[in-house]
């Protein structure tokens, strides 16, 4: 964060003082959690805290909270849908593969990472992806299952790569 983009202490005050509770009761209602909505709602200022966007020029602070409060909703949701998947195959699992708490976690962690990295990429292109790094099919299998060509195949690779290689910049 720039010098020119830090919230002045006071700014930041004031927008969470006048909005954390709205906020808060708004992510309560679509949660039906006060723990969950009670962190979201902190994550949501932290988030705003750390922008790029000055407080103070923000015009409408609840329609900006909300927007950000909904992104991390979204984010809070899908993190939950992919544990419910990973412990969903576990339980296939025979007991002697299945991984310890620490590595649950870790693989946990691991998994979120890998859908953050590829957010924003459409949903084909995830696909082809995940099924070629995570599966080692090649491209005519991923094809066959997308029914789209080879050569498509081979452009949603390089979308992808390229979409990972600019975030490691």
């Amino acid at each position: 964060m720039t010098e020119a983009a830090t919230p002045s202490p006071q700014h930041l005050h004031e927008l969470y003082r006048d909005h954390r509770g709205w906020l808060e009761t708004w992510l309560r209602r679509r949660m039906g959690n006060a723990w969950d909505a009670a962190d979201l709602s902190q994550d949501t200022f932290l988030r705003v805290l750390c922008s790029a966007q000055p407080i103070a020029d923000v015009r409408e602070p609840r329609a900006y909270l909300l927007t950000v409060g909904k992104r991390l909703l979204s984010n809070f949701y899908t993190r939950r849908s992919l544990e419910k998947a990973y412990l969903e195959a576990l339980a296939q699992l025979p007991e002697e593969c299945v991984p310890s708490p620490e590595q649950r976690w870790l693989l946990l962690e691991t998994l979120q990472a890998l859908d953050e990295l590829l957010d924003g990429l459409p949903r084909a292109v995830r696909r082809a992806f995940l099924w070629s790094q995570l599966e080692g099919l090649g491209y005519r299998e991923i094809a066959e299952r997308l029914q789209v060509s080879e050569r498509t195949i081979k452009r949603y690779m390089a979308q992808a790569y390229e979409h990972c290689l600019m975030l490691d910049l």
